[in-house]
């Protein structure tokens, strides 16, 4: 498998994209590959880049498009997880021709659930990695109004099972976003319209091929809910990662790619 973190032949774009409120929304879009489009949602902090090592080492089986929506920066009627299914979904349609194959993470998983239950003509199939909708452990409850570098590093260093793969600029990054003014109440209120929003009695109608990804030692969205996943939905089977948190892509990216390939021949030889 080419393993190569050195992203060539990469195309960056900026769409905008209609929120509810009827502001626009800037996300930032990052291409490469060719192939079955796959298309990488991230979560409730996430970036871009923390899909590149997955990226790298599956961009010779499919077009990769990640797709990093400013979640932090949603205010309002915006920012929910609602909003958020909206505008993707309107990425999606606009901006991409024909169904995608979608990879979601934690919040992002969500996103790619409810888009495959509302418009199943946009979903090919779905890689989900310690995805919300079923069980999940809030990571926010007693969140401060600004939260201090200690205490987010304490939060984000729970999403790992080994702490020293967390990275600390991502927890300089989450300091400055969640201090400037409304950004812990949108980590809050995202965080809550996803718990409030739970699939159970929906996931029997998505039967688009479908794979988890998961961390035996997540603790957030833990063991009992991939295994819940699995059980729900018609067309799901799982990979237990070991020795792995909540952002396999991060911490567990070699064994993380290497299913996502197998997954991706898989859904070549049943459309031959």
């Amino acid at each position: 498998m080419p393993n190569t973190t050195d992203l060539t032949d990469v195309e960056r774009t900026v769409v905008s994209l209609n929120a509810p409120s009827g502001r626009a929304i800037e996300a930032d879009v990052v291409r490469t590959g060719s192939g079955p489009r796959v298309v990488f949602l991230h979560g409730l902090v996430g970036l871009n880049e923390h899909w590149e090592d997955v990226v790298s080492r599956v961009r010779h089986r499919g077009e990769c498009v990640t797709l990093e929506v400013p979640l932090l920066e949603l205010r309002g009627e915006d920012c929910s997880l609602w909003s958020v299914v909206q505008m993707t979904t309107q990425f999606l349609d606009r901006h991409l021709e024909g169904p995608s194959i979608l990879v979601g993470n934690s919040f992002g998983g969500h996103v790619a659930l409810r888009i495959a239950h509302s418009r199943p003509d946009l979903v090919q199939a779905l890689i989900l990695a310690g995805s919300s909708g079923l069980i999940e452990r809030t990571m926010v409850k007693g969140a401060p109004v600004r939260p201090s570098k200690d205490w987010l590093e304490e939060k984000i260093g729970e999403l790992f099972y080994d702490k020293s793969n967390m990275n600390p600029d991502d927890v300089g990054r989450a300091h400055k976003l969640l201090n400037e003014r409304g950004g812990a109440r949108a980590m809050v209120k995202l965080s809550k319209t996803a718990r409030r929003d739970n699939m159970t009695d929906d996931l029997g109608d998505i039967d688009c091929p479908t794979l988890l990804i998961w961390g035996k030692q997540d603790v957030v969205t833990p063991p009992s809910a991939g295994q819940g996943f699995t059980e729900l939905m018609p067309n799901a089977r799982i990979v237990w990662l070991d020795d792995c948190g909540h952002a396999p892509m991060l911490e567990s990216p070699v064994p993380f790619a290497e299913s996502v390939e197998t997954f991706l021949i898989e859904l070549k030889g049943r459309d031959a």
